[in-house]
């Protein structure tokens, strides 16, 4: 399971990343404990942030957010991300990306 931090800000949990996959989605979790991240597949190169925005665009569509309420708190250049997701509750980011409890 994936370690959610619930804040007054939003919902944050760890990603990791893997660009220029053939098609952008959610892949599986990568780690154990307090360590799992949720794996994403990019489409998009790792280059002049093409990888940061596409992942934040595919949160977004994903929550049926806007992509403002999605920011990457750390790790924006690197494949183990941080991100946090604002205006919602660790039950809606589970149920919109499909985690199992």
């Amino acid at each position: 399971m994936i370690p959610f931090s619930e804040t007054t800000a939003g919902v944050s949990f760890a990603v990791r990343v893997q660009p220029r996959a053939s098609r952008t989605a959610i892949v599986g979790i990568s780690g154990e404990g307090d360590k799992a991240a949720l794996k994403i597949a990019l489409a998009a190169p790792p280059v002049e942030g093409k990888a940061n925005e596409a992942l934040i665009r595919f949160l977004a569509e994903q929550m049926d957010l806007p992509r403002s309420a999605i920011e990457i708190v750390s790790g924006g250049q690197s494949r183990n991300k941080i991100v946090r997701v604002a205006g919602v509750d660790v039950g809606r980011v589970r149920s919109r990306l499909l985690i199992a409890n």
